[in-house]
C-alpha cells in the first residue's frame, strides 16, 4: 500500500505525545521489537503527567500484594459497578483485568518500579477501599537516568517560572515519565523527536498508514507500518473548543502546561474518520487563583469554609477534588467564590496546593487573597453579603461544637478523614473559624485536563460513528474519551487507565517475526 507514497522515514509505530499514556504505548511497542517513533511538539517530555502527583489507580496488582494490601480484580469490578452502574462495562472491565498484567510487565524492566501508597477511593459503597488501590513510581536518582533527565518537563513549581530542574532525584510525575523514558531508551527500538508537531494523519484506502509532522527543518512524511497511537493530551488549553463544547472552566485556569494541549490529536483523529464524545467533560478540581491569573490545584482542606458568591456554603469542602469540581461546574454562578479561614493556620491556606511556592504576602499584595480583622471587613473586601457570610460562619462553627455537619456531612467518610490533622481533636475536619485576623482566598473551577475525545474500544482503537474501527489508528490518555465518563473512581485514574489502554493498543500491533520467535 505504501508504493504510492513517498516517505521521509519509516517506523513500525508512531506515537504522538509524551505523557504517561504515550510513553507507555511507545515502550510497550518497542519492548516487543517494534521500531517506535515518539514525537512531542514541545521541547520537553511529560505533558500534564510530569506535573502530576503520580498516583496510579491500578487495582489488584503485585504492588498491592507486596504491601500485603487486600485487593483483587473482582473487588475492583464490584466497586466500579457500584459507582458507574452500567456505564462502559466492557472498557472498564478490560482496564481492571489488564492492570495486573501491565504492572507485572512494567516491573520486569529494571528501570520501572512502583510502591503502594495509602490514598482512599473517591466513593464510598460496596468494595470501596479506605486505603485505596493506588501506587506511585519510586523516586528516580539522577545517577540512574543521567542526561535523559534534562528531557523531562520540570515539576509545575519550576516549569511555570521557566526555572531548571531542581537538584535531587526525579519524583512523582517526573519519576513516572523518567522511568518510562529510561525503559524506552534501553530497548534500543525507540526514537524520540522533540519540537515535532503532528499536522496530519496519512490514510490509504481508509487505513491510517503514517503521519505528517512539522519541525524546525520543515515537514516530514513518516510511515507507521503497524499504526499510529495518539496520546497528545486533550484540549484544555483551547478556549474556543471549550466554549464550543460547553466545557465549564477556562483555558487560563487549567493545571496542564500552558498552551500545550489544544486538541491536535483529537482533531487529526476526527479528520481520519474517528467519532468523538464527552467533549464537555474534564478531570475537574478546585483552583486557587494565583497572582499571575492561573491557578493552583487545591485539595485536602483541613479547616475553613467555602462560600459562593452569595456568601453561602454549598458543599462538603473535603470532597474529593473532582466531585467538588463537579459541584462548581454544575452551577457556574457560584464563581467567584472564596475560601474563608482564620489565623490558626499561620496565614496559610489549610489545604494542599500545587504549585505551592507563592507566599501569603504575594497573594495579599496581588488581591487573590484578602485579610481582615473582622468578618464584616472581610465581607466588604470580598464583596460578599455581610449578613450571609456571618450567618454561614456562625452555623458552621456550631457544627464544630456538636461534631456533626448537618448541612453537608463533612468528616463522615474516609476521604474526608484522610487529610485531617488529629492534633485538632476528635473532629479534626470540623475546626471553628473564630480566630482573627480572617483570610479569604479566591477560588475558581480548574481541571487536570479534559477527558472527552476520540471514541475508542477495549484495545484503544479509534471508532467511527457506526462503531467500526479506523484501521491503524489508536487513541489513549486524554486524546480519547475516558471509560470513566462522569466519574473519577480513585486517585490516579487518568494515569492508570491511560497506561493500561496504551499497553493494550501496543499488544495488538504485529511484532516482527524475529521478536515473535525470540
Amino acid at each position: 500500500m505504501s508504493n504510492n507514497q513517498v516517505w521521509d522515514d519509516e517506523y513500525d509505530v508512531v506515537v504522538v505525545g509524551s505523557g504517561a499514556a504515550a510513553m507507555a504505548g511507545a515502550y510497550s511497542a518497542a519492548s516487543r521489537g517494534l521500531k517506535a517513533l515518539l514525537v512531542e511538539k514541545t521541547d520537553l517530555l511529560g505533558g500534564a503527567s510530569a506535573y502530576a502527583g503520580a498516583s496510579c489507580w491500578l487495582p489488584g496488582t503485585q504492588v498491592q500484594q507486596r504491601a500485603e494490601v487486600e485487593d483483587s480484580t473482582e473487588s475492583a469490578k464490584a466497586y466500579l459497578a457500584s459507582v458507574m452502574g452500567d456505564h462502559e462495562i466492557e472498557r472498564r472491565e478490560a482496564f481492571v483485568d489488564t492492570a495486573p498484567e501491565l504492572v507485572a510487565f512494567f516491573e520486569r524492566d529494571p528501570a520501572i518500579e512502583f510502591y503502594w501508597t495509602a490514598f482512599p477511593d473517591y466513593f464510598t459503597g460496596p468494595e470501596s477501599k479506605p486505603l485505596g488501590r493506588s501506587m506511585m513510581p519510586v523516586d528516580l536518582p539522577r545517577e540512574e537516568i543521567g542526561d535523559l533527565a534534562e528531557m523531562v518537563r520540570p515539576v509545575v513549581e519550576y516549569d511555570r517560572y521557566n526555572q531548571p530542574h531542581p537538584d535531587g532525584p526525579l519524583t512523582a510525575g517526573q519519576a513516572l515519565i523518567g522511568r518510562l523514558l529510561l525503559a524506552l531508551t534501553n530497548t534500543g527500538n525507540g526514537t524520540i523527536r522533540l519540537e515535532t508537531e503532528l499536522t496530519e494523519l496519512i490514510t490509504e484506502d481508509g487505513r491510517v498508514t503514517g503521519v505528517i509532522v512539522k519541525d524546525a527543518e520543515g515537514t516530514r512524511r513518516i510511515r507507521a507500518a503497524e499504526g499510529v497511537i495518539l496520546g497528545a493530551g486533550g484540549f484544555e488549553a483551547n478556549q474556543d473548543w471549550r466554549t464550543e463544547n460547553q466545557s465549564p472552566g477556562s483555558a487560563e485556569w487549567t493545571m496542564a502546561p500552558a498552551g500545550a494541549n489544544v486538541g491536535t490529536g483529537i482533531l487529526a483523529g476526527q479528520k481520519a474518520g474517528g467519532a468523538v464524545e464527552m467533549l464537555n467533560e474534564a478531570w475537574w478540581c478546585p483552583g486557587a487563583v494565583q497572582p499571575r491569573g492561573n491557578t493552583a490545584f487545591a485539595l485536602g482542606f483541613r479547616g475553613g469554609v467555602w462560600l459562593d458568591s452569595n456568601g453561602q456554603r454549598f458543599a462538603n469542602e473535603c470532597l474529593p477534588y473532582d466531585q467538588m469540581g463537579r459541584v462548581l461546574a454544575a452551577a457556574p454562578e457560584r464563581i467567584p467564590s472564596w475560601f474563608i479561614f482564620d489565623s490558626r493556620f499561620g496565614g496559610e491556606l489549610p489545604g494542599i496546593m500545587r504549585p505551592y511556592n507563592t507566599s501569603p504576602q504575594e497573594h495579599l499584595e496581588a488581591g487573590t487573597w484578602v485579610k481582615a480583622d473582622t468578618l464584616e471587613e472581610l465581607a466588604q473586601a470580598t464583596e460578599l453579603p455581610v449578613d450571609a457570610l456571618k450567618a454561614s460562619i456562625e452555623r458552621f462553627n456550631g457544627f464544630t461544637v456538636t461534631g456533626v455537619d448537618e448541612d453537608f456531612h463533612r468528616g463522615e467518610n474516609p476521604y474526608d478523614q484522610f487529610f485531617a490533622d488529629p492534633a485538632y481533636g476528635p473532629g479534626p475536619t470540623l475546626i471553628a473559624v473564630d480566630q482573627p485576623p480572617y483570610y479569604a482566598a479566591r477560588m475558581v473551577l480548574s481541571d487536570l485536563g479534559t477527558k472527552g475525545g476520540l471514541r475508542t474500544d477495549v484495545d484503544a482503537r479509534v471508532l467511527r460513528e457506526d462503531g467500526t474501527p479506523v484501521p491503524g489508528l489508536y487513541a489513549v490518555g486524554n486524546t480519547s474519551a475516558s471509560f470513566s465518563g462522569g466519574f473519577y473512581p480513585g486517585p490516579g485514574t487518568p494515569l492508570g487507565s491511560g497506561m493500561v489502554f496504551a499497553y493494550r493498543a501496543a499488544q495488538t500491533l504485529k511484532a516482527p517475526l524475529k521478536a515473535q520467535i525470540g
